[in-house]
């Protein structure tokens, strides 16, 4: 079994700012990542409000980034899922997809969150075939048809505005009879005379054959090809929701220096509770989150200085 001082379970920005941090303090840190370095903020278009680029910046170029930087300063990243997190003895178990166990001394939840599905009728049965949750990834699939977008913050709106700029037409439909989004990426969207915005409307239904040929929203029947979701996020929590305290959501409970209820265990970034999801936030928590880490195993060690 490797032992470790630090595992990170998650290498988005806030995975991969913990290890720029505990590798700087000399820690043996391992990052975990299922699926790509970055997370969500990997498949953003472009991201103008990561505070030292002023004319944005993609967001897989800012993961890139964020993970070469992240392993110049000695932090490892295993590509592998963590399944299982144990605390026997004051120290940490966790197992990995491949079966393998890594022992380490403090835990840092950075797992991020994953799109909230609406569970309407034919959203399960047509994910991939017309139904989708990241225009980024699958706008090219839409150039020149139709597509509606559902939701009305951030998110949303920066999404329908990148399929703009391939879909003939975009509907937006939204909930509120106004958009939560920024009011700059909401002046955007309004300007642009491909999307139209549907007010005060929920998705109720999505139908098709072998892909999406419809929607239906609030009674009206849309004729599209695509749909696409933006209604929230549901976090990843689910290996620690044994350990720690969470809230109703699922989101993890912390104090201000990123603490869990359970002694070792912290958490930064969309996973945990709290009122901003933004790359940014998740910097600032994961920051905090590896100084307490690192303290925490150097009590343990007895090299606290």
């Amino acid at each position: 079994m490797d032992k470790i001082d630090v595992a990170v379970v998650g290498a988005g920005p806030a995975g991969l700012t913990s290890g720029i941090y505990l590798g700087r303090a000399r820690l043996k840190t391992v990052i975990f990542e299922k699926a790509i370095a970055g997370g969500q903020m990997a498949i953003s278009e472009w991201i103008e409000n990561y505070p030292g680029f002023s004319e944005g910046i993609s967001g897989q170029d800012l993961s890139m980034k964020m993970r070469e930087q992240a392993v110049k300063c000695g932090a490892e990243i295993i590509e592998d899922e963590i399944t299982g997190l144990k605390n026997p003895d004051n120290i940490f178990i966790l197992k990995a997809s491949g079966g393998k166990e890594y022992q380490a001394m403090a835990v840092v939840i950075a797992a991020g969150a994953v799109p909230r599905k609406m569970n309407v009728p034919g959203e399960e049965e047509f994910v991939g075939r017309g139904v989708s949750y990241c225009a980024t990834c699958d706008a090219p699939l839409f150039k020149e048809k139709t597509v509606v977008v559902v939701g009305g913050g951030d998110t949303a709106v920066q999404e329908a505005i990148f399929l703009a700029k391939y879909a003939k037409k975009v509907y937006l439909a939204h909930r509120r009879d106004r958009l939560r989004a920024t009011k700059i990426l909401a002046e955007r969207l309004l300007a642009n005379k491909k999307i139209e915005p549907i007010w005060s409307s929920v998705l109720t239904g999505i139908n098709g054959d072998k892909k999406v040929t419809s929607a239906v929203v609030s009674g009206r029947k849309i004729e599209c090809d695509g749909v696409f979701i933006f209604a929230g996020i549901v976090p990843s929590s689910r290996i620690v929701k044994e350990l720690v305290d969470v809230d109703e959501a699922g989101h993890i409970i912390t104090d201000e220096n990123m603490n869990t209820s359970r002694k070792g265990i912290f958490a930064c970034g969309d996973v945990r509770k709290k009122s901003l999801w933004q790359v940014v936030t998740a910097c600032g928590d994961a920051a905090v989150a590896a100084v307490s880490a690192q303290y925490y195993v150097e009590n343990l060690k007895g090299t606290a200085y």
